[in-house]
């Protein structure tokens, strides 16, 4: 497996267009938590699972690109031909390019096999806790998003749009995000990087002289 995963490093690293939030190391992370949930589930594929976890960013079009919603689709069919240069059954390559499809949020398919479920769930951990909060802001950067309303920056009192503040996605999405997990595991992890990630919050609050209002943390109540 570990000779598997060095092929499958060596190719992302030529095929994939990275950036800060979606590069070798977020891959590592996702096949690491994948692997993890796939531990405690048992009966999974690991190598579709491992193919899936390296390959599902293969093209990855920024969050505002009007075909976002078409990039784990893309991202599925440009694994077919690398999976078979390194050995994948038809079989396998179908599972994986599944999985991959599967497991965005934005192209709303829903998994149909444990390994699709997992590299979800994979990836939506990939976006909570302290990595999520780094990856939130060098996302929120290279959009040119600034991080809140200064009149109102957790909406206590307006409207949340989190295509103007990027604080507003973690309430939007993020938090909600341990509700939405398949996994036993997944929704484990995912509650104890999302308290993190609340706390963060009250701390940031604090520092901006304000309260961090109860609908926040309602979320994860």
């Amino acid at each position: 497996m570990e000779e598997l995963r060095a092929q499958l490093r060596a190719v992302i690293r030529t095929e994939m267009a990275q950036d800060p939030a979606h590069d070798v190391l977020h891959l590592d992370r996702v096949w690491a938590n994948a692997h993890r949930i796939a531990l405690d589930e048992g009966g999974v594929d690991l190598k579709v699972l491992l193919g899936a976890a390296y390959l599902h960013d293969l093209v990855n079009l920024p969050k505002d690109h009007p075909d976002r919603k078409k990039a784990s689709s893309l991202s599925a069919d440009k694994a077919k031909p690398i999976l078979e240069g390194i050995g994948y059954s038809s079989g396998e390559i179908k599972a994986a390019q599944h999985a991959i499809r599967a497991h965005s949020y934005s192209a709303g398919i829903e998994p149909n096999s444990a390994e699709a479920f997992i590299l979800r769930d994979a990836d939506r951990l990939d976006a909570l806790g302290a990595v999520g909060i780094a990856r939130t802001f060098m996302v929120a950067g290279q959009m040119d998003r600034p991080l809140a309303d200064p009149r109102d920056p957790f909406a206590a009192d307006r409207p949340l749009d989190d295509q103007l503040w990027s604080i507003d996605h973690w309430h939007l999405k993020l938090l909600q995000l341990p509700h939405e997990m398949a996994t036993a595991k997944g929704k484990k992890i995912a509650q104890k990087r999302a308290h993190l990630m609340l706390a963060y919050l009250k701390q940031l609050a604090k520092e901006m002289d304000t309260d961090l209002p109860k609908h926040w943390s309602d979320l994860l109540t």
